[in-house]
């Protein structure tokens, strides 16, 4: 896959992909990340992308211009999906993550200040996805939590040790408790029958210990759960 990041601040998104998980996938080839910054596009000889809000008001709002030219410099294919990151947009969850993954090529647009001047909408016509009923300063750490979440879904990307199949959600539950060395810590010990070697008993354990999380912390999730199991 191809991320093409349009950003005022590409450095944010280029070091964050610097690190970890994602920065060996990118050595690896299994996805690149592009940033393309809208200044580079302004016909103003002050590299000026935005102005104040017709009809008055606080902050202000990015041009139509500098976006749209942007976004059309990009070679698209068949297979390409364009995402605004809005607080007005769909909320993010995991059944969304798992459809972006199967594109090609996902170009997201990321706002500042007061937001898109609304013809940009009009002409991109973008999805609109949203992390959640607030509001951030930009767009830059959304698209960073939606191409780290996309990632996580495309083969290679995560190790043997590391699988996005046992991801929270990714069965519609919580994710049951990890433990690691030592055996016990200030009193509180590693469940013993994770200590067994019988699978069938870990796997049972784990399937408990996600439906009771579940349903203290997302009572929503584990109802929802429960109905399609009954199905």
């Amino acid at each position: 896959m191809i991320f093409y990041v349009l950003t005022l601040f590409p450095e944010i998104i280029q070091n964050y992909c610097g690190y970890s998980i994602m920065k060996r996938a990118v050595e690896n080839g299994i996805f690149t990340v592009n940033t393309i910054n809208p200044r580079d596009f302004t016909l103003n000889k002050h590299k000026k992308v935005d102005d104040t809000p017709y009809g008055g008001g606080a902050g202000m709002v990015l041009m139509p211009q500098p976006y749209v030219d942007a976004y059309e410099s990009i070679v698209q294919c068949k297979n390409t999906v364009t995402v605004m990151l809005s607080p007005q947009g769909e909320p993010l969850c995991d059944k969304i993550v798992n459809e972006l993954a199967n594109y090609d090529k996902m170009i997201l647009l990321c706002g500042h200040y007061e937001g898109f001047d609304e013809r940009i909408r009009e002409i991109i016509k973008p999805r609109e996805i949203s992390l959640g009923d607030f509001v951030l300063t930009g767009g830059e750490l959304p698209a960073l939590c939606l191409i780290d979440a996309v990632s996580r879904k495309l083969d290679g990307t995560l190790g043997k040790i590391e699988s996005a199949d046992e991801d929270s959600f990714s069965n519609g539950l919580i994710e049951y408790p990890h433990y690691t060395r030592p055996r016990e810590y200030r009193g509180l010990k590693v469940p013993d029958v994770l200590l067994n070697g019988n699978h069938k008993d870990i796997n049972e354990f784990r399937l408990q210990e996600s439906l009771k999380r579940t349903k203290i912390k997302r009572p929503d999730l584990y109802q929802k759960y429960i109905e399609n199991s009954s199905i």
